[in-house]
């Protein structure tokens, strides 16, 4: 991995820039103090010249001690200040003119900064500068001299790149122990979380990949427990799921035989409508009403099983016959007792649908509602009804019976969950609502309360889709 993209590499970058920059920030009064070092040191050089000019006999010296003077003092002339009265001490004999005047009895910090940048950058006009410094009480009260910057500035210069070298070792030395740092506390145990991550990737389902968490840093060890809860809780999901599919695949094979052995007890059962025996006779229907609705219940679970329906057939579907073919094909009667079932459906209603999966879609819901309405033991209705509104048809199923339970109503729509009563199965209403949504449509519960239930079918009408 580049460099510049690694964190702990990135992290070097960063800590190499910060430490310049904290040693910029040093440099800059520093490099102010050595110009001030170095004038200062100048300034007492120029005091003991001036002492020993002073000392001799009517206070002159030879010129070639004038001359040592000056070149030990590195300054071009030096004269006193004593009330108001400037007395000029040593001097060169040429001396060029002066180009700046700074004083030194009372600087401010900023100003010895600004002077020293500027006299580093060369932003600072070269040549003889002017200085006024304090002086011993028995020369005077100031002391003033004149030097050439120029050897000022070389030292200066260099200085600055004996800074600038020191930062970069100090620099460095910090980076490399901070990146090693890194590497061993940091970046290596994310590296192990990374590559475990990976690993358990090519294969969740096997348990020895799921990591043991180690780290004894705070965050890391935080990161890889979380991690480890979160690939158990992976392990565990593709466990359910595999059952869950074995057991789908079986009950598939159950029902598909099931389905055969219920068909032939159907045919047996059309026999005995033909007997004369009164009992026989009452209770074949409702025997062979229980045998439709077991062969139903096969056929949705191997249908489901699929995963997918057939492709709807869309066609124009007259609304009413349907719903009236729906309660013959329930043997539900317009007054069979506790259940009443009406339709209030207009003959002009029609909608675009596949009518075989249509009609699943009204007998499951329709079934469901006279199943509960008889569970509850007492009289109710179930009612039909569509209107058109903005292109759509509006269905509504409703009953009077006793409302769905909260369980059922926390997991409606989901196979195997959304049952209503403990013989059920929980796949009607979500094959019900594959099917409306493949044929365009939404289904919904609209409520469910101890006065009833409904349910609600919206798809797009014949009329509306001509005009389309």
């Amino acid at each position: 991995m580049p460099l510049v993209r690694s964190l702990s590499g990135r992290l070097l970058i960063v800590t190499i820039c910060v430490v310049m920059l904290i040693e910029v920030a040093v440099f800059v009064p520093s490099v102010a103090r050595y110009r001030m070092d170095y004038l200062s040191e100048r300034v007492r050089r120029a005091e003991i010249a001036a002492l020993t000019v002073l000392a001799a006999q009517d206070q002159i010296v030879s010129p070639e001690l004038e001359a040592e003077l000056i070149d030990k003092t590195e300054v071009l002339n030096i004269a006193v200040r004593h009330e108001g009265i400037r007395e000029l001490v040593l001097s060169s004999r040429e001396i060029p003119p002066v180009v700046d005047t700074f004083d030194l009895r009372d600087p401010s910090i900023l100003d010895q900064i600004t002077e020293a940048l500027a006299r580093l950058f060369g932003t600072a006009e070269a040549g003889v500068i002017h200085i006024r410094a304090h002086a011993p009480a028995d020369m005077g009260k100031e002391l003033e001299i004149t030097l050439d910057s120029r050897p000022m500035r070389a030292e200066m210069i260099d200085y600055g790149l004996r800074i600038l070298r020191l930062s970069l070792i100090i620099s460095l030395i910090t980076a490399a122990m901070v990146f090693f740092s890194m590497r061993r506390f940091v970046v290596r145990p994310i590296t192990k979380v990374i590559q475990n991550v990976k690993d358990f990737s090519e294969n969740p389902e096997d348990p020895a990949r799921v990591i043991t968490p180690r780290s004894r840093l705070g965050e890391i060890a935080d990161a890889e427990r979380a991690l480890a809860d979160m690939q158990r809780d992976v392990l565990a999901a593709l466990r359910a799921r595999a059952r869950l599919a074995a057991l789908g695949e079986a009950v598939a094979k159950i029902s598909h035989d099931l389905r055969n052995i219920l068909a032939t007890t159907q045919l047996m059962a059309d026999r005995l409508e033909m007997s004369e025996d009164p009992v026989v006779a009452r209770t074949s229907p409702k025997l062979i009403a229980s045998l439709d609705r077991a062969i139903r219940l096969c056929q949705s679970t191997l249908t489901y099983g699929k995963a997918e329906e057939a492709p709807p057939e869309l066609r124009v579907v007259a609304l009413r016959e349907l719903s009236e073919e729906v309660c013959e094909g329930l043997g539900i009667g317009h007054d069979d007792g506790a259940v009443k079932y009406r339709v209030d459906v207009g003959h002009e209603v029609h909608v675009r649908a596949d009518p075989e999966q249509l009609y699943r879609v009204l007998s499951n819901l329709a079934s469901n509602a006279a199943r509960a309405i008889q569970q509850a033991g007492q009289p109710g209705e179930i009612v039909l009804n569509a209107e058109m509104c903005d292109g759509q048809t509006e269905i509504t199923v409703s009953d009077t019976g006793p409302g769905m339970p909260a369980k059922a109503l926390e997991n409606l729509f989901k196979p195997f969950r959304g049952s209503t009563s403990r013989e059920g199965t929980g796949l009607g209403l979500a094959i019900a609502q594959e099917l409306v949504q493949a044929n365009g449509g939404t289904l919904a519960l609209v409520s469910s309360t101890t006065a009833g239930t409904r349910f609600r079918i919206t798809l797009p009408s014949a009329a509306a889709m001509a005009a389309a």
